[in-house]
């Protein structure tokens, strides 16, 4: 059987960090983090990562490994996460990762690997150079030829995915939808038990998330922003386009004011928590706990513990 991890995942601003530590500390766990963003270094702000005090003294992994002038995918965080998980369990304690960020989650719970192929290959520059000099056409007609199952699921304007497809196939002689087929019969690396967050209202979580960029405002994301493009991070690096970043870059460059990038990370923060929602929620296993008007730690802390023995984990 593969060893036992827990899984804390929700939309922005639910309160993930905090249940998370409570569990860890109940069931002598370490975290770590499955968030996109929190990997880089010097974006504290904006990514709401976790201080020292909401840690509580509970060990946090994957947070501020990064530079914010590298570009992270789902396959390296695995590569990198996976030791981190194995160690924590080698020393008899509970991986508690934390996070909204789906495909990475999935990409290290499951550790299939991805199909071989990466964007800055021969490969795929070809196909770039293709679609620049041909258009998306021919190279749509090439995928119906190859992978008639992939070019029903993908759209022809999805640029980014046609040629992923494509560069498998020319790469490994197997298409992508073969690759799926295969990974979704191997076992999962490891053993998730999954605790989901999310409110009953939406309107709810949209004024935790407005909350939550007032005071990012107010502890200094500017200055953050600033501080970053001094230190000589471009500001076209792929740190830098996360949301509130990006925003906050338009202010220091004195393209927009504050209040029109205060509206903008508002509303393109509601617009991501409902695409992670979208994603958690083709997640059958995940155990949800609904909010109401206010987060309720100690009920949610009951009710996953209720989970948790129903899974077979003591605590701690």
């Amino acid at each position: 059987m593969p060893p036992k991890i827990l899984c804390i995942v929700g939309p922005t601003a639910c309160g993930k960090t905090t249940l998370g530590v409570a569990l860890a500390k109940r069931y002598n766990g370490e975290v770590v983090s499955a968030d996109s963003m929190q990997i880089y270094r010097g974006m504290t702000i904006g990514t709401a990562a976790p201080t020292e005090r909401e840690m509580e003294g509970v060990p946090h992994h994957m947070v501020a490994v990064a530079d914010p002038c590298e570009k992270w995918s789902a396959a390296k965080y695995a590569v990198e996460a996976a030791p981190i998980v194995d160690d924590i369990l080698a020393r008899g304690k509970l991986p508690v990762l934390v996070g909204g960020t789906g495909l990475w989650l999935d990409a290290l719970v499951k550790g299939h690997g991805f199909a071989a192929g990466h964007a800055g290959g021969e490969v795929r520059s070809l196909l770039q150079r293709r679609l620049a000099e041909e258009g998306m056409e021919p190279l749509w007609a090439e995928l119906e030829r190859v992978d008639p199952e992939a070019a029903k699921r993908l759209h022809p304007a999805d640029e980014k995915r046609v040629l992923r497809a494509l560069e498998v196939y020319l790469e490994t002689g197997k298409t992508i939808t073969q690759h799926n087929e295969e990974t979704k019969a191997l076992p999962s690396r490891y053993d998730a038990v999954w605790i989901g967050l999310q409110f009953a209202q939406r309107e709810d979580m949209r004024r935790l998330i407005d909350l939550r960029v007032d005071k990012m405002v107010e502890e200094g994301l500017l200055s953050e922003v600033e501080r970053l493009l001094s230190s000589g991070i471009p500001a076209d690096a792929t740190a830098m386009q996360a949301i509130g970043y990006k925003e906050f870059l338009g202010v220091a460059e004195g393209r927009v004011s504050v209040e029109e990038a205060v509206a903008e990370v508002k509303l393109r923060s509601r617009q991501y928590a409902k695409r992670q929602l979208t994603w958690l929620r083709k997640n059958p296993e995940i155990h949800w706990i609904w909010w109401e008007k206010q987060r309720d730690f100690a009920r949610a802390l009951q009710i996953s513990t209720e989970i948790l023995s129903a899974h077979g984990l003591s605590l701690g």
